[in-house]
């Protein structure tokens, strides 16, 4: 905002914040952002034909879809990850897959690697499960560091590269991984260099007794999955759509006191009493890019600081540790992040 803006703005008292913003970010036309809206309601409505509840993951997932990043998921076995993903897939038209993470599961699984072909004689390069749209990770903690490394190392540079030779992977590429909160036997813990990776870590818990109940009727009948997708859900966009929403979504307005909020935020949990480890400025940008989702999903072009709470837990969750002493007392992360929350003032209109 220019001095002359906040100068008209001090001297107008009767603008509203909506009035100011407007003022300041028109590049989005409004009818993008209706667009958008209506676009992460189909999509959702769609997502419930097959999928029921766990609202945290439909909204995490999609929010870090159209924010460029990728997604941890903690939860037990059985509570219908894969069939998100396929019907995620489905929904947005974009190809899917899933790789079931084993002790020993090596880089070149995943990547792909050189075949030597007979009829040419030469080494033809062979893809990878990896060459897909969206990815499940399967409890992605069972594999050795070196894969880690492999799939991590693909996320953010959105290419392999096998023999000197890049290969591209198609966009939008959104992982999704797993991990089992329960069993620790036989597991890798991922490095907070390579956790920091995510843009969040979303917890899945059990459904509610009405969303349970709903599950049992809705796929208890012994229907191929296959038929349902291809019968009962429709396809709402494409990879280019998504890429077009993303753009939109990055030129959402952020106004300086928000980012200031944001750094706070951030910075606040490098000296926090409970906390051992803060976050990283990863971890802001994060904060930044999702809100701006978020604020685009609600049809605004303009982030609130309600946009940035309401990720500050799955996107900080897995970027700090807590101290010994506060393990001992059976504090929590998520406890004390909105500890951290409660203690810094929210930037007004």
């Amino acid at each position: 905002m220019n001095d002359e803006t906040q100068q008209n703005s001090q001297d107008s008292p009767s603008s509203s914040p909506q009035e100011m913003r407007s003022s300041v970010s028109a590049a989005i036309p409004p009818e993008s952002l209706l667009k958008i809206k209506q676009l992460y309601q189909v999509i959702t409505n769609e997502l419930s034909k097959l999928y029921v509840g766990q609202d945290e993951l439909v909204r995490g997932t999609l929010t870090a879809l159209f924010s460029g990043g990728h997604v941890l998921i903690e939860s037990v076995p059985g509570l219908g990850k894969t069939l998100f993903v396929r019907t995620l897939g489905k929904v947005l038209g974009c190809d899917c897959g899933r790789i079931q993470f084993t002790a020993d599961l090596m880089p070149s699984d995943i990547t792909g690697a050189p075949v030597y072909d007979m009829k040419t004689s030469e080494f033809q390069f062979r893809a990878g499960p990896v060459f897909t749209q969206f990815l499940l990770a399967d409890e992605i903690n069972r594999s050795p560091a070196k894969t880690h490394a492999a799939l991590l190392e693909i996320m953010q540079e959105y290419r392999v590269t096998v023999d000197g030779t890049s290969h591209v992977v198609p966009r939008p590429f959104l992982v999704m991984a797993t991990q089992n909160p329960l069993e620790s036997e036989g597991t890798y813990s991922l490095p907070e260099a390579q956790l920091d990776r995510f843009m969040f870590k979303l917890k899945v818990d059990y459904p509610s007794a009405e969303q349970e109940a709903e599950i049992l009727k809705m796929h208890s009948l012994q229907l191929d999955l296959n038929d349902r997708l291809e019968n009962e859900v429709k396809t709402v966009a494409s990879p280019e759509l998504i890429l077009q929403v993303m753009s939109v979504c990055g030129s959402v307005l952020i106004e300086d006191p928000l980012v200031g909020y944001i750094n706070e935020i951030v910075r606040t949990t490098r000296h926090w009493p409970s906390f051992h480890l803060g976050a990283s400025p990863r971890a802001g940008l994060a904060l930044m890019q999702s809100a701006r989702t978020l604020a685009a999903f609600n049809g605004r072009d303009y982030a609130v600081p309600d946009d940035v709470v309401d990720v500050v837990i799955p996107a900080l969750r897995h970027r700090v540790q807590l101290t010994a002493e506060a393990e001992i007392e059976g504090r929590s992360v998520d406890e004390e992040l909105h500890g951290l929350l409660g203690s810094i003032q929210v930037p007004r209109d």
